[in-house]
């Protein structure tokens, strides 16, 4: 579908080119010549100027998540379409890389945690210093409210290293029933199997070759990688350490959560806390945004 700015210039563009009547020159591009003689009245200054200062600060954001972001002077919300016509003018769109086609299958649905440390999940991640040394990263994410609870960063994480990981989370809040894992060494070790019998945690092991078993964290490690692995030069585990925890408290006070109803997990968390009615749908709270 053709936008009217694309069809009034194009009109402009034949009157120009061929020298013919404006009504002959809307016939054939197939324009109202009222839409050809349209002059907004609408002053987008100021709201241009706050869409480009909040994509300067998150390049990686789409204009969806910027319209949630965005806080206008006069308190009235802001039409969503209009926030994409001056983020279309301002060349803000970020480029995406295209998916592989594969063949579909029938897929069972997936249950989705529905209470705070229902369920959690881990996973781990690499990256490289400036220097070219390498580090990894273990992603504990809460699947019931997205809230990243940890990321740790060193260049070696062994199994009692995860079982510290977990420990020191388990001082602020309940330990789930659950754990979502691959098949990886540190996840299968002796170590983080003892610990999980002596604290009553399942292990929830995906199927082999199936990173979408483990599909919340996997999510959370694409906007990970997107807005801040790629995003930054670390010039030292230190620096890495430091962004990496920045990030994190954004993303879980700040930054929109589209399965959220657009809002941080931290403050979605806090609203679920408030309801303890007994199984309430997620649902219903994401509708209630």
């Amino acid at each position: 579908m053709v936008s009217p700015t694309a069809r009034r210039e194009a009109v402009h563009w034949i009157r120009e080119k061929f020298e013919i009547s404006e009504r002959r020159a809307c016939a054939l591009v197939g324009a109202h010549r009222s839409m050809v003689r349209y002059v907004a009245r609408r002053d987008d200054g100021a709201l241009r100027e706050q869409l480009l200062e909040l994509a300067s600060k998150r390049p990686r954001f789409g204009y969806r998540r910027l319209h949630a972001l965005l806080a206008p002077d006069d308190g009235q919300a802001v039409n969503l379409k209009r926030v994409y016509r001056i983020y279309r003018e301002e060349g803000l769109a970020v480029r995406r890389k295209k998916r592989k086609q594969v063949a579909g299958a029938n897929r069972l649905p997936r249950a989705v945690p529905v209470r705070a440390n229902e369920q959690w999940s881990m996973d781990f991640m690499s990256d490289g210093l400036s220097s070219g040394r390498k580090f990894r990263t273990l992603n504990v994410l809460d699947d019931g409210t997205r809230e990243c609870l940890t990321i740790e960063v060193d260049t070696s994480l062994n199994g009692d290293r995860v079982t510290r990981v977990l420990d020191r989370i388990a001082e602020s809040r309940p330990l789930p029933k659950g754990i979502v894992v691959d098949n990886g060494p540190e996840f299968t070790s002796r170590a983080l199997d003892q610990w999980a019998h002596r604290h009553g945690v399942e292990l929830r092991f995906i199927r082999p070759g199936k990173p979408v078993d483990n599909c919340f964290v996997e999510s959370f490690n694409g906007k990970f990688r997107d807005e801040c692995l790629n995003a930054h030069w670390f010039t030292s585990l230190w620096s890495a350490r430091r962004l990496i925890q920045e990030w994190v408290q954004d993303y879980n006070e700040v930054r929109p959560h589209s399965s959220l109803g657009n809002r941080p997990p931290a403050v979605f968390a806090a609203a679920l806390k408030k309801d303890t009615t007994p199984g309430r749908d997620r649902s219903e709270d994401v509708a209630a945004a």
